[in-house]
């Protein structure tokens, strides 16, 4: 009995070992008549599975939060704003440069005098007897004036001087239409002509001269319109 005794307990180690690897490699035997557990974890063997490519896609690659930007205070800028500026009570005082710049510099030509009034001019009405046809052709001079047609008026007072061309008052007559048409300088030579022609007629000289005057001031011949202003006054 005893040798039985020695070899079981010599060989129960090995056997104990033995089974030991086979422990946890089968799922356990179900019960019958008891309760089953509710969760069975998997046995873990000395060998472990390859992983499907689908369960290798399915792993979640666990990344850190990076931290939140609200929680970084950001300092404040320094100001640069300039003070406020006190405003003067008193006004400045004006520089001397600043009122040498508002006058006149000396080299500009100074602005030139107001022109002076035109001297007063009335036209006389001279009566003097007239031919037939030197009478007809001034009555329509004078028609054609009164209706604003004064190129037709100096064309019929043109052809009377042709008929009579030492009468004094049609020479008067065709200044006067020029001066009407702005024309003063060929007025002032008609009048002259007129003032020439009219011999003893101091009246009609005197005219001749006032339109003189006037056809001198309105080419701003101011100096001679005073020399014929004095030429007028003395007869």
């Amino acid at each position: 009995m005893s040798l039985k005794r020695l070899i079981i307990i010599c060989t129960l180690p090995s056997f104990l070992v033995g089974c030991a690897e086979f422990s946890g490699s089968q799922p356990p035997a179900p019960l019958y008549g008891g309760a089953q557990p509710k969760s069975q974890k998997p046995a873990v063997g000395p060998q472990k599975k390859a992983r499907s490519p689908r369960t290798a896609a399915k792993e979640i690659v666990k990344t850190q939060p990076l931290k939140d930007f609200s929680a970084i205070k950001s300092e404040p800028l320094a100001s640069t704003a300039l003070p406020p500026q006190e405003t003067p009570l008193e006004p400045t005082p004006t520089e001397p440069a600043t009122i040498e710049a508002l006058e006149p510099s000396s080299s500009s030509p100074p602005p030139p005098p107001p022109a002076p009034e035109l001297t007063p001019f009335e036209p006389i009405e001279p009566t003097v007897q007239l031919s037939p046809v030197v009478g007809a052709l001034v009555s329509a001079a004078n028609q054609n004036t009164k209706a604003g047609d004064l190129d037709s008026a100096a064309g019929a007072i043109e052809r009377a001087i042709r008929i009579e061309p030492r009468n004094a008052t049609l020479f008067y007559k065709l200044a006067l239409l020029r001066l009407q048409q702005s024309k003063p300088r060929l007025a002032e030579d008609l009048a002259k002509k007129s003032a020439l022609l009219a011999s003893t007629d101091n009246t009609l000289k005197k005219h001749c001269w006032l339109l003189i005057t006037h056809a001198r001031e309105i080419q701003q011949d101011f100096e001679g319109a005073k020399e014929a202003k004095a030429k007028a006054d003395s007869f």
